[in-house]
């Protein structure tokens, strides 16, 4: 049988009847009359139960967020501040509730960050809360389908690996029967060998894990990557590719997401191409501010605030130094120490890294000593670079940061449906 919605209802007459189920947000009984506020997925309705009903009775008994089906008509006259309303026939309670809740879903206190997530299934029972991940979800249909336009094949590749992929530390480690392995930080080595292999346009939706020990409300431990690599293509080719795909992603969700324009804060897809300035210019420009930015030196967070105020939203820093970059990052030809490399910027905030790759097997072998990597744990990847690889490009772009930054999200652990951070691994 066909669920009917709370939204449905809009294109209904007064009159039809129809049955609702979903929660009870809210309940009030008068001496004639009583009231529920019925919710669902797709908004709230007022229900209007009359003594003389049969289900007064059951309407009684009823606490705050059961599970309800209720049965009635439209009525001629809707008084409902909500402006949707029935008139309630029959009632029957699904599951009913336990009191006290553990969580309020109308109550004006606001609850802190721990009870909040440590209750999340109540957390997200919250419309505001809920309409996060409908934008999210649509955000990552629009990039999956560009993508797919374009001539990208979705792949998935393994999670657990045996080697670092981005160097460094940040690896968290599990036991794999008799062996010691990684959590992947990222599908780069997998989607440059899938490019070896001929598929010339490859993309991944997956996890990704970073052992940073970050507690900011900018990062997770644990996210999901959009990763796409590129044969035959450059860092502008994949510079292009990004900033068309993060468009044609606001652009859907602002078309299918009710009221998305207004919780969002672009209110319509952004125009391309995003502007583009080097490192170097960053670097000039910190140094006429008065910072004391090293060449050759990361961009801090205070460094990349005097940037991101120079810019609306969106823009690439690129040329990146070979000292803040992975090994397999492409070198300029005239100028060996910077890179064909680039981070999106939305504000000071990153979004993105992406580059041109090393292609020629020599040239990558050496990078990786130079990073103070041992090359005989990358053989299985430098293997694929012996047999003819195209020269090739890709990024990576997180999810939940470009969620948390196009709606404002004081807290990236918002655009988390279950995040996990340094400290929480619950529920």
């Amino acid at each position: 049988m066909k669920q009917t919605y709370i939204s449905d209802i809009d294109r209904m007459k007064n009159g039809d009847s129809v049955t609702l189920k979903g929660w009870a947000q809210e309940i009030r009984i008068m001496k004639n009359i009583g009231f529920i506020i019925l919710r669902d997925s797709t908004g709230l309705v007022q229900a209007t139960v009359k003594r003389e009903n049969e289900a007064f009775g059951d309407l009684e008994k009823i606490t705050r967020e059961s599970v309800v089906e209720l049965s009635g008509t439209i009525p001629e006259k809707v008084v409902s501040k909500l402006g949707k309303e029935i008139t309630v026939s029959s009632l029957k309670v699904l599951n009913l509730a336990m009191v006290p809740l553990p969580l309020g879903i109308v109550d004006e206190v606001e609850a802190d960050f721990d009870t909040r997530f440590n209750n999340r299934f109540m957390d997200l029972r919250k419309l505001e809360h809920q309409r996060i991940f409908k934008i999210k979800s649509a955000l990552l249909w629009g990039i999956r389908t560009f993508l797919m336009n374009r001539g990208f094949t979705e792949v998935q590749t393994p999670k657990t690996v045996s080697a670092a992929t981005e160097g460094g530390a940040e690896l968290f480690s599990v036991k794999y029967f008799e062996k010691d392995i990684f959590l992947n930080q990222s599908p780069q080595l997998y989607k440059e060998m899938l490019i070896a292999s001929g598929i010339e346009r490859v993309f991944e939706v997956g996890p990704a894990f970073r052992a940073e020990e970050h507690n900011t409300p900018r990062h997770l431990n644990e996210f999901t990557s959009i990763d796409i690599e590129m044969a035959f293509a450059d860092h502008n080719d994949a510079m292009h590719m990004l900033e068309e795909a993060i468009s044609a992603g606001v652009e859907n969700f602002l078309k299918t997401v009710p009221d998305s324009e207004k919780v969002s804060l672009l209110k319509e897809k952004p125009i391309t191409p995003f502007p583009r300035i080097t490192y170097r210019e960053c670097v000039r420009i910190l140094k006429e501010e008065g910072i004391d930015q090293k060449d050759g030196e990361d961009l801090n967070n205070e460094s990349l605030k005097v940037i991101g105020k120079r810019f609306e939203n969106f823009y690439f820093i690129t040329e990146w130094p070979t000292t803040v970059r992975p090994f397999y990052t492409a070198t300029l030809e005239d100028e060996r120490d910077f890179t064909k490399s680039y981070d999106l910027q939305f504000k000071e905030i990153e979004l993105t890294s992406g580059a041109q790759r090393v292609h020629n097997p020599d040239e990558l072998k050496n990078r990786i000593e130079e990073k103070g990597l041992n090359s005989q744990n990358f053989e299985f990847y430098l293997k694929t670079f012996r047999y003819g690889m195209p020269p090739h490009a890709g990024w990576g772009l997180g999810l939940e940061r470009l969620t948390q930054v196009i709606l404002g999200l004081n807290n990236i652990r918002e655009a988390s449906l279950f995040p996990r951070d340094r400290t929480r691994v619950f529920p």
